[in-house]
Formats: structure tokens, sequence, C-alpha cells
């Protein structure tokens, strides 16, 4: 398949809304079950397993079994940049059709990152401090950035996953910070409660 084709085979799939909803009831990281998407989804079970079965195909999800459950999640955090990115470019979602309305706003996880206003508010507190410097592709941790993460306990770890990059929030359309150093503050934030 040319990669147009793939691209639009992609598109697509994220055209409809229960798979969509899906999708985004995956949003926040957490792996979830068909019975637990369907209802996310406003669909019967039997329509979530095609729904499930498709987005699968397409790389766009993941599945493993526990038990007799199969759970569900986003494939890579590279889906999860994709969703994030369609979602500022489809503008604000109206207030009333927003799931946690005014909490969702404030914080929330962006795959496995923070994002929000929190999240925006760490972003800023990082470039003003001088820790990072942002382009519109990437991100990069300066001196005092490394001492401030080691110190806070949060160094992100090696991989092959990109180190740090800006992530467009759907809600602020300000950037919040994604990659290995937004997944490692994001942690350590859970971690300290």
């Amino acid at each position: 398949m040319s990669e147009t084709n793939h691209l639009a085979s992609v598109a697509a799939l994220l055209g409809d809304p229960a798979r969509a909803n899906i999708l985004l009831a995956l949003f926040d990281g957490r792996a979830l079950t068909a019975k637990e998407l369907a209802f996310a989804a406003h669909v019967t079970p039997q329509t979530t397993s095609g729904h499930l079965s498709k987005l699968s195909e397409a790389g766009l999800l993941s599945m493993a079994k526990q038990g007799r459950h199969k759970y569900f999640r986003l494939a890579t955090a590279e889906v999860a940049q994709m969703l994030e990115s369609i979602m500022a470019v489809s503008g604000p979602t109206p207030r009333n059709t927003w799931r946690g309305g005014e909490a969702l706003r404030t914080a929330r996880t962006c795959y496995d990152h923070l994002a929000g206003r929190l999240g925006v508010a760490l972003a800023d507190s990082l470039l003003n401090a001088g820790h990072l410097a942002l382009s519109p592709d990437g991100g990069e941790i300066t001196a005092s950035g490394m001492t401030f993460l080691q110190t806070f306990g949060a160094e992100p770890g090696p991989g092959k996953r990109v180190f740090c990059r800006p992530c467009l929030d759907w809600s602020e359309r300000r950037s919040h910070l994604a990659g290995r150093v937004g997944a490692a503050l994001a942690c350590r934030c859970f971690d300290l409660g």
C-alpha cells in the first residue's frame, strides 16, 4: 500500500464517530476491555469488536490478554500524538460535551505525560527557569535542567522514543512536554501524589 493510501485509510478509520470515541477513551494511557470501549463508543459489543479489529490491524491499538479478558490500549505514543494534533486542529470542543469539563481542562494525561493547564504550566515553568529550550520539532534540556530533573527524581531513562518535544495541548492551544522527559515528569508527579 502506498504512503498516500495508508494515510487515507488511517484517516478514514478516525472519521467514524464510534472509532473516534474508542480512541479518545484510551487517550489517557489506560487499557480498557471491549465492553468498556463499547460503552464509550455508544455501540453494541458486536459492533465494537469490528471496530477494534480494524484499529488493531491499522496499528493504532495493541491488545493484551489477561485471563478471559482482552485489554486494548493505544499502540504507541505516536498514536496519542496524532490524536492530540487532530484535536488541536479540529478546534475547541463545545464545553457542554466535554467529559469532565473544567477538570479535564485543568489536568489530565496525554498518553503518558501531563496535559491541560497543569501540563502547560509545567512546560512554561521549565522554560522560564532556563531548564528547557523548545523548538517546534523538539526540545533540549539545559545543564541546569538536567540538575533539576536529577534533584526532582525525574531523570528520563534511555530509549528509542523521542527525548523531549513540545506537544500542542488541544484544550489550551499551547504546548506541554512529551517524549521521555514528559513521561518522566508525569511519573514522578504521580509518585509524589
